[in-house]
């Protein structure tokens, strides 16, 4: 029997560190938290100082039961749960469960699961840090308050099975603040003027700058005339040439906020998602001759921070690779203040471990997550692109164009990663090399009128950003704070954009009115503000609780008496049950609306809703090609005659034929345009934007 166990949070690290630590070490693994606070009661003793009623989760008394089993034999027992304030709750619980001294040296921590960062972590074991763990419990404990003190005032007033969170209900906030002013906007009219012009046989674009050196706004047609009446001919001379040498830096390797942006905008994945595969990355994969082996550093950070010896192997990989031209020679930028720097970026524990050599060990979403954290990091490390930049002056008659081009002169970090963007940015092209005073001729000058559009709505991308740069939450709980305003059906995504939904809505007022503080975000900041103030030791949770909850009682009292009762009324669907002969409604299901007679519970006939599209079934020439949902909310094109008819396709046929083979076309959407193909053969049309 091994002298040693070591208690860890997931069975796929256990089987890792055991192959590590050797013989004279078990590892089994918690399963996670193993005592939480009861969900079928508040477990918060508000009259006893907040004393937290701690249980075991219901279906972990067999995991439990074995813990204890391996305690009773091991001589020392070692406590490996993650490295934050939420491992350090598992550690403690542990300990309590267990009987061991929560002062004795059994907590063990390390930042990558490889054999030598396991080794040494297990050299400096400490005791249990109590103030990570009042951080926990106060956040938990406040998150337990709110929650189940307004879910019922909104299952009273409005609807069963709503809820009300801390950190969701600011979410929330922000998306439908947004809508607001999608929906208050008034556009404004403007106009621009782009030319093209000719040197010799080189032909360039160029925009409208200013007239008499000064800015002159095109606001309307009559503003254009005034502009293009001053021109006389089309011969312009270049007044002023511009060159510039310009570095690019690259970006810092990621946050746990950054990965899940980036992972959004480049590999389509939600951040529920990002975090899934990140973790599994991190806990171990199996390299066949190599064992298994954890492929990255902690998921769960918001340090750019990396150590000298990724440094070190990171720059020593980049020279053999590309030369040394390629190293970066930038010093470490400083974290920004309130970040907590327990631990470094997320980065390959081994740059070595290449993309293309740990292809063959990964699944296709694995390997792709891998290879944007690799190059990532790799690129952070690597030296500044170099560009030169040039600017045109083109004037006549006091009229003035400007022409922006650009070359790369350096790749440097750009040979290996570029970060991507939510707005794309103006592309420069390059330009002929002409001289100042020299004449070019313009072969077109157009006017093109435009009209300022709103504010964008929050891709998942960009509400991750917006949170992290509010310091609302902290990187663990954005992806289950997007769940769940997602799954309560308070907002939906169109276009991959949030979209706040009629109960999202209805649900927001509610709490805005009577919990003001809330959804306020300067709040928020300040609950995350002294949650790290607890966790530096510089004030009791108990305090930080009880402040909190002397105002918010108030405001609970106060909805359960004024709040008024919102009775949301199912919308009539138009047409009559087919079972019974009463009217069918629409209501509101777990994916989405849906028809449902009236007569319920007596008659429980349901109906998918069905949009035509206006194009006849490819396959049997009589149902029409409906849109319907998936589970998972994905749109799929079905026939109306199903289950009759099986014709299914994830494109949108456009109801004509392939003159190649006949078979029917689709419309596959190609980022922000679309592409017209054959569903059988290799026909497509051009891309329309």
């Amino acid at each position: 029997m091994a002298d040693n166990l070591v208690i860890v949070e997931s069975p796929a690290k256990a089987k890792t560190i055991e192959k590590y630590l050797g013989k004279r070490y078990k590892v089994i693994a918690s399963m996670g938290h193993v005592r939480d606070l009861p969900r079928s009661q508040m477990g918060v003793d508000v009259e006893e100082d907040f004393e937290p009623k701690y249980i075991t989760i219901r279906g972990k008394g067999p995991v439990v039961k074995e813990l204890k089993r391996h305690a009773k034999k091991a001589k020392k027992i070692f406590l490996a749960s993650d490295p934050d304030r939420e491992g350090e709750a598992i550690a403690w619980h542990l300990a309590n469960i267990l009987e061991l001294d929560e002062n004795a040296k059994n907590r063990v921590v390390f930042n990558e699961i490889t054999k030598d960062a396991i080794k040494e972590s297990f050299k400096t074991p400490r005791g249990i840090e109590l103030n990570l763990v009042d951080a926990q419990q106060a956040r938990r404990i406040v998150d337990r308050l709110v929650g189940y003190n307004i879910s019922p005032v909104l299952w009273k007033k409005v609807k069963k099975g709503l809820s009300a969170g801390r950190v969701q209900s600011v979410a929330l906030r922000l998306i439908i603040d947004r809508e607001n002013e999608i929906r208050n906007f008034k556009p404004e009219e403007y106009w621009k003027i782009e030319g093209n012009f000719r040197y010799k046989k080189s032909t360039f674009s160029a925009k409208f700058l200013h007239y008499k050196n000064k800015p002159y706004k095109l606001n309307n047609k009559d503003d254009v005339k005034f502009i293009t009446d001053q021109l006389d001919g089309n011969e312009f001379e270049v007044t002023k040439v511009t060159k510039k040498e310009k570095k690019r830096y690259p970006a810092n390797p990621f946050t746990t906020s950054t990965l899940q942006q980036e992972a959004s905008r480049k590999l389509n994945f939600k951040a529920r998602k990002t975090m899934m595969i990140a973790q599994q990355l991190y806990e171990g994969i199996d390299l066949k001759k190599q064992g298994t082996v954890g492929l990255i550093t902690y998921t769960r950070t918001d340090s750019t921070r990396i150590s000298a010896g990724a440094k070190a192997e990171t720059k020593e990989f980049i020279t053999e690779k590309y030369g040394k031209d390629y190293v970066s020679q930038r010093k470490a930028a400083a974290g920004k203040q309130g970040d907590q720097d327990a631990h470094e970026a997320i980065r390959p524990t081994k740059t070595l471990r290449t993309p293309a050599e740990m292809k063959e060990f990964l699944t296709r979403d694995q390997y792709r997550l891998y290879k944007l954290i690799w190059d990532r990091f790799v690129a952070s490390q690597m030296a500044p692109a170099v560009l030169d930049t040039v600017a045109m002056d083109i004037e006549q008659n006091d009229v003035k164009f400007r022409a922006n081009g650009q070359t790369i002169k350096f790749k440097g970090f750009m040979t290996l990663y570029v970060e991507s963007k939510d707005e794309e940015e103006e592309k420069n092209s390059k330009l002929p090399v002409i001289a100042e005073g020299e004449k070019v001729v313009a072969t077109d000058i157009e006017p093109t009128q435009h009209f300022t559009q709103p504010p964008p709505r929050f891709t998942e991308a960009r509400l991750v950003k917006t949170l992290e740069e509010l310091k609302i939450g902290r990187p663990s709980t954005y992806a289950p704070t997007l769940d769940t305003i997602q799954k309560r059906n308070y907002v939906k995504m169109e276009s991959k954009r949030f979209v706040p939904t009629e109960l999202g809505e209805i649900v927001h007022e509610q709490v805005k009115e009577y919990f003001p503080e809330i959804i306020d975000v300067d709040f928020t900041v300040n609950m995350e503000t002294l949650l790290d103030k607890i966790a530096d030791g510089d004030i009791k949770w108990r305090e930080v609780v009880g402040n909190f909850y002397g105002g918010f009682e108030k405001d609970v009292e106060r909805a359960e008496q004024e709040m008024e009762k919102i009775e949301i009324k199912d919308e009539p669907a138009g047409e009559d049950c087919e079972e019974c002969g009463s009217p069918m409604v629409i209501k509101m299901g777990r994916y989405g609306k849906f028809m449902a007679c009236s007569n319920f519970p007596d008659c429980r006939n349901t109906k998918a809703i069905v949009k035509e599209i206006g194009v006849k079934c490819p396959k049997c020439d009589d149902g029409q090609v409906v849109e319907r949902k998936s589970k998972k909310g994905r749109v799929f094109y079905g026939c109306s005659n199903y289950p009759e008819c099986d014709f299914i396709s994830w494109d949108k046929p456009v109801g004509r034929s392939c003159p190649k083979c006949d078979h029917y076309l689709v419309e596959r959407k190609k980022g922000r345009s679309s592409q017209v193909i054959c569903s059988n053969c290799d026909y497509k049309e051009e891309v329309q934007k």
